[in-house]
């Protein structure tokens, strides 16, 4: 088998079963295992999976850029956030960071809702900015204009100065072994100080974002508490519940 029918038939497995094991490829393939992990070595440097250990996973389907997420899965999320309105009461000092479905839970606010919200997104912000019972924090730092977030030192350095009840992560990648990953390292460094920041941690996703990752790491999986998502009822959900946490 020529080695461009090897890595097609590798991309399908792992559409299908989203994940690859390098023993099964060898096998299915008839090559050797060496042969296997330069196959994955080389799709992973195109940027088409994860390598990890004995095999490989998915990179998570979303889009990097605000505006191209913003409109996906929109439902989806608004989902999402009607069941992570049920965490919070009033009192509460809470963190947010700048996914699209922290974004949706925020517009779900209702009126009379007492709460101090810290965040580093700037549409959270503009639409906070005249609710009449949430008080405002924003993290400054510098702006990534493509995610309407701030980053950096600074944004690091005031999240270390809170303690919230609760923090809220849009999270682009969920997998039970390697835990919330990212795909930028300066916004994953200040997601992993926020999830350090509050007493309680949930995470927002979508069924396609579980089982996958990306090369930068927030915090392992039993740093998250609760997960909030679309669909309760997929099977992937069983191995966290296993692993001790709460899905809504």
């Amino acid at each position: 088998m020529l080695k461009e029918e090897r890595l097609d038939y590798i991309l399908r497995k792992l559409k299908t079963d989203q994940k690859v094991l390098q023993t099964e490829l060898s096998t299915d393939l008839q090559v050797s295992e060496d042969t296997v992990r330069r196959d994955l070595e080389s799709l992973a440097q195109n940027g088409l999976l994860i390598k990890v250990r004995g095999g490989a996973i998915p990179h998570s389907p979303n889009p990097l850029n605000f505006k191209e997420r913003i409109n996906l899965h929109s439902d989806d999320k608004v989902n999402m956030a009607r069941k992570a309105l049920s965490l919070l009461h009033d009192g509460q000092t809470i963190i947010l960071d700048g996914g699209t479905s922290t974004l949706s839970l925020v517009k779900l606010f209702p009126p009379q809702l007492r709460l101090t919200v810290i965040t580093n997104s700037v549409p959270i912000v503009m639409q906070l900015i005249e609710h009449p019972g949430v008080e405002v924090i924003f993290t400054g730092g510098r702006i990534f204009k493509e995610s309407q977030v701030a980053g950096g030192l600074d944004t690091i350095q005031m999240l270390r100065r809170v303690r919230a009840d609760i923090c809220f992560l849009g999270v682009c990648s969920l997998h039970p072994l390697l835990g919330v990953t990212g795909m930028d390292l300066e916004e994953s460094e200040v997601k992993t100080t926020m999830v350090e920041s509050a007493h309680r941690v949930a995470a927002l996703a979508t069924g396609d974002k579980m089982g996958t990752a990306e090369p930068y790491k927030v915090c392992g999986i039993t740093d998250i508490d609760i997960i909030v998502t679309d669909d309760p009822t997929l099977d992937s959900l069983e191995t966290y519940r296993e692993l001790g946490l709460q899905v809504l």
